[in-house]
C-alpha cells in the first residue's frame, strides 16, 4: 500500500478570490483520476470555457468538465442542496446551448458535510442588513450561519438526512428558534425553484424527503473514500475555494469567509492528514481584485471614498488610477460568477503573494490574466512590493485592519506592453516587458511561476 500511495496535488488562490483557478484545475485535471472541493459552499465561483460552452461551478468541482474524472465534495464543504440539483441540472443541460456534462456516477458527497438551510440564506441576509455600513458584504449565501450552526453543534450533516425523526425533529426546532431569536418570521430566499414567503415547515419536511432520496447515490463516506483513493494510486487533485486572503483566520478579518481557505482547510475538509500533500499551487492574478468590502491597499477604483487606499497626491494622478481601475475591470470581466456583483480592481500587490505563500507553502505559481494588462492606461505596471507603517518597513502583512489604514504601500514600476499577448505559446514569445513582469513576480516571491494565463481559453495558458 506505501508503494502504491499518491499524494494530492493542490490548487489554492494567493489573493482574495476570483484568481482564475477553475481554469488551472481544468488543464491540470486532464491527469487527474479525482478532484475534491474541501471548504466554502455556494459562496464560491469557478467559470471554464470549453470551445464555445462555458460552465460555471459553485458547488461541485470544475473537474467535473473532464469525461473521467471522479469529483468529491468533502466534509468541510456546506452544501445547501437545492442549489446543488440546480447545478447539477445545468451541466445537464447548458442554458447556452453548450455541450452537456456526464455527471451520473460521478459525484460524490460526503456524509459529513453540513446543510445549507433557507432559514440560513435569510438570516444571512438579515445579519448583512442589521450591519448597516458596517456589513461584510456576503454573497448572502447562508455560509456564515450554517458554520456558525456547525460550531454551534446546532448544525444537521448530510448523513442525518438517513436517521429521518431525527432530522425532522431537528430542522423543526433549529427554525423555531431562529425566528424566536431575531423576532420575525423567516421567508424563502430567492433562487431557482425557491418556494415563496414564509418558510414552511410542512412543506420542507417534504422538500427534504425527496432531497434525501435524489442525493442517496451521491453520498459516501468521504474520509474511507479519499483513503482508498490515495492508497490505490489514484491521482487526486485538491481545488480550493475562495482564497488565502479570504480565510477566516489569515484574512483581512472580519472581511473574510467562514471557512479556512488555506492549505489547513485540505486536512479538516477531507480528513486526509499531512503525507498526503504533494505539491501547491498558488493561483495569482497578475493584478488584484477583491469582491465585497474591507481593505484593499493596492486598488485602483473609487479611490477618494476608499479609506484604505494610498491616495494619489493629486486629482489628476487619481483620474489616472480610475482609469487603470476600469481598464481592468472591463479588460478583465471583473463580474463575480457566484454574486454577480464587480469587482473591485488594484495593482498586483506581491505584499499579500508573499504573506499567502509563508502560510501555504506554494510550489509554483500560476500566473492568470496576464493578456489583460496589455495596452494599460499610462504605460506603466505598478507593483506593491513592501508596506511601510510609521516609516518602517513591515516584515509581513499585518492583523490589524487600523495598522493597515496607516500603511504606505512601497511600489515598483515597470514598464507595460502594447501588443496582443493571446495567441502567445511559449514564454520565449512574450514581448520582453511582459517576460520581464514574470520574472520579477517570481524573485519577489521566490516562487517559481509555472503556468501564465493568457486568454480565457484552456489552451490560452502558457507553460512556463
Amino acid at each position: 500500500e506505501a508503494d502504491m500511495a499518491s499524494k494530492a496535488l493542490v490548487v489554492l488562490g494567493a489573493q482574495w478570490g476570483d484568481e482564475g483557478k477553475g481554469k488551472i484545475v481544468d488543464v491540470l485535471c486532464k491527469d487527474m483520476d479525482l478532484v475534491a472541493r474541501c471548504q466554502g459552499g455556494s459562496n464560491a465561483g469557478h467559470t471554464i470555457k470549453v470551445g464555445s460552452s462555458v460552465y460555471k461551478f459553485h458547488l461541485l468541482p470544475s473537474g467535473l468538465v473532464n469525461s473521467h474524472t471522479m469529483c468529491v465534495i468533502g466534509n468541510g464543504v456546506v452544501v445547501h442542496l437545492p442549489s446543488l440539483f440546480n447545478e447539477v441540472d445545468s451541466m445537464l443541460s447548458p442554458a447556452d446551448g453548450g455541450t452537456p456534462l456526464q455527471v451520473e456516477g460521478r459525484i460524490k458527497v460526503s456524509d459529513r458535510a453540513h446543510i445549507v438551510f433557507d432559514y440560513h440564506q435569510w438570516e444571512d441576509g438579515v445579519r448583512e442588513a442589521a450591519l448597516g455600513k458596517g456589513a461584510i458584504g456576503t454573497t448572502k449565501r447562508g455560509i456564515g450561519p450554517s458554520l456558525s450552526s456547525k460550531a454551534n453543534r446546532t448544525g444537521l450533516r448530510v448523513g442525518d438526512l438517513y436517521n429521518w425523526d431525527y432530522f425532522e425533529a431537528k430542522m423543526r426546532a433549529n427554525l423555531a428558534s431562529k425566528e424566536k431569536r431575531f423576532a420575525q418570521k423567516f421567508c424563502y430566499p430567492t433562487y431557482k425553484g425557491a418556494p415563496s414567503g414564509e418558510i414552511d415547515l410542512d412543506l420542507e419536511v417534504k422538500r427534504y424527503k425527496e432531497f434525501a432520496e435524489r442525493l442517496r447515490p451521491f453520498v459516501v463516506d468521504s474520509v474511507s473514500y479519499m483513503h482508498e483513493a490515495f492508497s490505490s494510486g489514484k491521482k487526486v487533485l485538491i481545488e480550493g475555494a475562495n482564497a488565502a486572503m479570504l480565510d477566516i483566520d489569515y484574512g483581512t478579518y472580519p472581511f473574510v469567509t467562514s471557512s479556512s481557505c488555506t492549505i489547513g482547510g485540505c486536512l479538516t475538509g477531507l480528513g486526509i492528514n499531512h503525507t498526503d500533500i504533494g505539491e501547491v499551487v498558488g493561483v495569482v492574478k497578475a493584478y488584484t481584485t477583491r469582491v465585497g468590502e474591507g481593505p484593499f491597499l493596492t486598488e485602483c477604483v473609487n479611490v477618494e471614498s476608499s479609506p484604505f487606499y494610498d491616495k494619489p497626491a493629486d486629482a489628476g494622478k487619481a483620474e489616472y488610477h480610475d482609469k487603470v481601475g476600469q481598464h481592468l475591470e472591463k479588460v478583465g470581466h471583473e463580474i463575480g460568477t457566484s454574486t454577480g456583483r464587480t469587482r473591485r480592481c488594484g495593482w498586483l500587490d506581491l505584499v499579500v503573494v508573499k504573506y499567502t505563500a509563508r502560510i501555504n507553502g506554494y510550489s509554483s505559481l500560476n500566473l492568470t490574466k496576464l493578456d489583460v494588462l496589455t495596452s494599460i492606461p499610462g504605460g506603466v505596471l505598478k507593483v506593491a512590493v513592501a508596506y511601510k507603517h510609521q516609516g518602517k518597513v513591515l516584515s509581513s502583512f499585518p492583523s490589524s485592519l487600523a495598522q493597515l489604514a496607516e500603511c504606505e504601500v512601497v511600489y515598483e514600476e515597470f514598464p507595460a506592453w502594447t501588443e496582443d499577448i493571446s495567441g502567445c505559446k511559449t514564454f520565449e514569445s512574450l514581448p520582453k516587458s511582459a517576460r520581464d513582469y514574470v520574472n520579477m513576480i517570481e524573485k519577489v516571491t521566490g516562487t517559481k511561476v509555472s503556468w501564465i494565463g493568457v486568454g480565457p481559453e484552456r489552451e490560452s495558458t502558457i507553460t512556463k
